[in-house]
């Protein structure tokens, strides 16, 4: 595993580039967000995101959210109308996964089974602004809760003890929040809170 020890307010670019080349070449990273610390793939690479899936006993019916630089992507990869783009807009970036129709763009294996959605997130952690900028794309992304346990790992001992056997990359930025994002289903006819996390919803509901 590597083990790249990052500035959590001001990010050193070259060890942000070696990551992005690992995550380029199908590695799966483990990196600090806005909220807890999270672990991701590159979108389009299957063998990676399995491994996230086995690494966090995922099963198939599990809604896999992408986390963007900014919403410049998101026609992309979600269908989104201009009230609702206003809407992500007005509340974005922040601590909240907002649930939308998927595109085809978006491989199905990260869509729900049924619904045909994807979630999609606007982070403000600098580590995360600048790993999605050099990387230039989208990120897949899930918390980082192992099997078995309620709350992310946030102690960065705690993820290189358990973990440096089954990641390929964690970018280390110090010890993470316990706390998880919002959740908005933005995907039907109004506005649903799935989940209060620690981003501010108040505008949803």
């Amino acid at each position: 595993m590597l083990h790249l020890r990052v500035h959590p307010d001001n990010p050193q670019s070259r060890l942000i580039t070696q990551a992005v080349e690992r995550i380029r070449a199908g590695d799966v990273v483990v990196y600090p967000t806005d909220a807890a610390y999270a672990i991701g793939c590159q979108i389009g690479n299957k063998q990676a995101m399995e491994r996230i899936a086995q690494i966090r006993d995922l099963g198939a019916k599990h809604q896999y959210a992408i986390l963007c630089a900014d919403l410049s992507d998101i026609a992309t990869y979600a269908k989104v109308d201009n009230a609702t783009y206003r809407l992500l807009k007005n509340n974005t970036p922040a601590i909240t996964t907002f649930i939308l129709q998927a595109t085809s763009e978006v491989p199905r294996r990260l869509m729900h089974p049924k619904k045909k959605t994807i979630g999609l997130r606007v982070p403000s952690n600098p580590v995360c602004q600048m790993l999605l900028k050099e990387l230039g794309e989208p990120l897949l992304t899930s918390t980082l809760i192992l099997p078995g346990q309620t709350e992310p790992l946030d102690d960065p001992y705690e993820i290189e003890q358990q973990l440096s056997k089954r990641i390929d990359v964690f970018i280390d930025s110090g010890l993470g929040t316990l706390t998880t994002t919002s959740i908005v289903d933005l995907s039907g006819s109004q506005p649903e809170i799935i989940r209060r996390g620690v981003g501010d919803v108040s505008a949803f509901e």
